[in-house]
């Protein structure tokens, strides 16, 4: 983080964040600069989620970190369901996903908000150095390239998503798993119920779908067409779909790429 300062601010249980220019720079090329992938567990059932989703949001709109680009996913978690409001964008796989990071991470149980940077980091509560360090190393690892070709919605009952993904030669003595994650550019709701009762929420990069599409191995490429049904009604101008490697856990993501659909 050579251009900007990543300042992490915590009051009470709310999670906010200020991006500190330590000298005037225009915003990097998404083609050039390093993905790096921040997952988000959250839920719309929880109290203190809402001021990480806009954190969230912040830093998929300002992208923060010089030489990076963050691409964001909002995964939501399914057990606040049973606390007075259903998610409507909860799935168990995100509940499994996050437990299994637990476990890989050493940490002592799952969370909301929690965010993890690379499958590697967890940015921790009030601690903007730690933050910083968590940036600078998923920014100095080597990246495997990740691209997303020839994308297209076809038909409407329902709608199907399709796309080439192609992956750069693997290069590390370990093979690991390629995802593929559909998502919402946008997405809100109108709370009735729970501890977020009467608030109007909104969300950026809200999974609807993760797929384990093919494995990397070592010392080789992949090319791969895959083809994903979308839910009824979709607006495939609101999607963002998103390719990365991730050594099995799931632990450290090699690369990432992300395409908007509708552009």
């Amino acid at each position: 983080m050579t251009a900007l300062r990543v300042v992490f601010v915590i009051i009470s249980v709310s999670v906010s964040v200020s991006f500190v220019a330590a000298q005037s720079a225009s915003a990097t090329d998404s083609t050039e600069a390093v993905p790096i992938l921040v997952e988000l567990f959250t839920s719309e059932g929880c109290s203190s989620c809402p001021p990480a989703d806009v954190l969230l949001q912040r830093m998929d709109e300002l992208q923060p970190v010089a030489g990076a680009h963050l691409i964001v996913l909002s995964e939501h978690v399914d057990y606040w369901d049973h606390d007075g409001w259903k998610d409507p964008y909860s799935s168990h796989l995100f509940t499994d996903r996050q437990s299994a990071y637990v476990g890989v991470l050493g940490l002592s149980t799952p969370y909301t908000p929690q965010m993890i940077v690379d499958g590697a980091g967890v940015l921790q509560n009030n601690n903007s150095q730690q933050a910083e360090q968590v940036f600078q190393k998923a920014e100095a690892a080597q990246k495997i390239p990740v691209r997303i070709n020839s994308i297209r919605v076809e038909g409407t009952t329902p709608p199907v998503l399709q796309a080439r993904i192609e992956v750069g030669e693997n290069s590390d003595k370990h093979s690991a798993d390629i995802y593929l994650a559909v998502a919402l550019g946008h997405a809100e709701s109108q709370v009735l119920r729970g501890e977020n009762g009467g608030h109007h929420l909104t969300h950026v990069a809200v999974v609807q779908s993760l797929t384990r599409i093919g494995k990397l191995e070592k010392g080789k490429a992949f090319s791969q067409d895959v083809q994903v049904k979308l839910k009824p009604g979709t607006d495939p101008a609101n999607l963002r779909v998103i390719a990365f490697v991730q050594e099995t856990g799931p632990r450290q993501v090699l690369g990432a790429a992300l395409r908007m659909v509708g552009k």
